[in-house]
């Protein structure tokens, strides 16, 4: 599995996010700036982290974004799902075997199957409480600069 961009910059977000959990929306330039994404691009994905349920957006000179839930309970495998779709190596895994050309019952299928199971449980483990943990400087609070 190849993580996109989306992704990457998806799970920067909402680890920013969660370092100012509790304390109010932050503004998607400040996230923009401090996890360097492009604030345009940073703009499709809070929306599609907003329809997904992770965050919502509030209106106004004071407003931005912010976790609906506790960091610790928004798990890695759900963004990433959000924001990719299948966690599937290859496209036919997930498809009916009327809708694909490849032939379900073949020797690739159970390693490909293996390799699904076994990153799903891995991003399972894995909170955006426990990445910001791991962050090389705490992102709690607003820099001065």
């Amino acid at each position: 599995m190849r993580v996109s961009t989306r992704s990457d910059y998806g799970l920067r977000a909402l680890i920013e996010l969660a370092g100012h959990y509790g304390r109010g929306p932050l503004q998607s330039s400040e996230i923009a700036l401090r996890r360097h994404i492009p604030e345009q691009y940073l703009d499709q994905l809070l929306t599609s982290l907003r329809k997904a349920g992770f965050i919502r957006s509030v209106r106004g000179p004071s407003g931005g974004h912010e976790l609906v839930r506790p960091p610790q309970e928004v798990c890695v495998r759900e963004v990433i799902a959000a924001l990719e779709g299948s966690l599937s190596p290859v496209a036919w895994l997930d498809e009916p075997p009327e809708l694909t050309d490849h032939p379900h019952h073949c020797g690739q299928r159970e390693i490909w199957e293996r390799i699904r199971d076994a990153t799903g449980e891995i991003l399972a483990s894995y909170s955006v409480a426990d990445l910001l943990e791991r962050e090389p400087q705490a992102t709690t609070g607003r820099y001065t600069i």
